[in-house]
């Protein structure tokens, strides 16, 4: 799988898919939904999708697809290699959620008063929507939408049916071990996410390097130390760790540096310096309204909303 892309520029989302087969713009089309790496604190999150003509879908099933977590990386990637071949009658596409953006998204933003926060759920409904939207925009003649679900599978089917009316959704608890073409993007997803964390570009100059960090999941002991090895007392993790998750959290309170905000007043802040993670709070008394730099008090300039 081609990540080039993804390696110039790791800091986002990245969209890559394969050639349409010419078929699945004739025929009546299944498309299977799944994802890769939605718990670790490290590295990204995939989302894949998969289709394939109703009249072929025997034929993918021969390629013997099985929910990614039960085969081994050379099984993986095998079958990965396999569905390539199959292009003519098999098509994919994928987004890669950088870890960055994943954070970033899911502390959000302040705006005056309040925080904007966006859940992983949503993002996961969102990017599945958005797979399957870009399918039907390439002129993909899909009727039938399997997809693994994520949170409570009536609301979500509910809320993809809607959104596809025209459409026959199905979302089920292991759909990527029960419907062929989910297994075909779990494994899809799992091959794409497995290439991006071997081969991630850190932006960062590290010193001393570890690429040994274990499963990348909150509660393996070799994250754990790898996390702490490579915390930076002032700037934290590198873009590569999910800031935003309780583990890199906790490293951060106690291994960061306290910090004063240069915009906040001093008599705002009577306890001194917070820690470094209050930037990150997650409750509402956390976003103060916008106070403007001292420089541009002192000039009476103002944030224009309007020219």
């Amino acid at each position: 799988m081609d990540l080039s892309e993804l390696e110039r520029d790791n800091t986002g989302r990245c969209r890559l898919s394969s050639p349409v087969p010419a078929v699945c713009l004739k025929e009546p089309c299944v498309l299977g939904v799944d994802e890769a790496g939605r718990g670790p604190v490290l590295g990204p999150m995939v989302y894949a999708i998969c289709y394939c003509p109703l009249s072929r879908l025997a034929d993918l099933e021969a390629l013997k697809v099985a929910d990614s977590k039960t085969l081994t990386e050379n099984e993986r990637e095998r079958l990965f290699a396999k569905m390539e071949e199959d292009g003519d009658f098999v098509g994919w596409a994928l987004d890669i959620l950088s870890p960055n953006l994943i954070s970033t998204s899911m502390l959000g933003r302040c705006v005056p008063y309040h925080r904007v926060k966006y859940n992983l759920n949503s993002m996961s409904h969102d990017t599945a929507a958005g797979l399957i939207q870009h399918a039907m925009d390439q002129n993909v003649k899909v009727t039938q939408v399997f997809v693994d679900t994520v949170g409570m599978p009536e609301t979500y089917q509910a809320r993809l049916q809607q959104r596809f009316p025209g459409i026959e959704v199905t979302v089920k608890a292991k759909a990527d071990s029960l419907f062929p073409v989910v297994s075909a993007a779990s494994i899809i997803a799992k091959v794409a996410r497995d290439q991006a964390v071997k081969n991630w570009q850190f932006v960062e100059s590290l010193q001393g390097l570890d690429s040994d960090y274990g499963s990348g999941y909150p509660n393996d002991p070799k994250t754990k130390a790898w996390l702490r090895k490579h915390v930076d007392p002032v700037f934290g993790f590198p873009q590569f760790v999910r800031f935003s998750w309780s583990t890199a959290q906790a490293i951060l309170e106690k291994e960061a540096e306290s910090v004063t905000w240069e915009d906040s007043a001093a008599e705002e802040d009577p306890e001194g310096p917070g820690r470094i993670t209050s930037y990150f709070s997650q409750g509402p008394q956390a976003c103060r309204p916008q106070v403007s730099h001292k420089y541009f008090q002192e000039r009476g300039l103002e944030t224009a909303t309007s020219l």
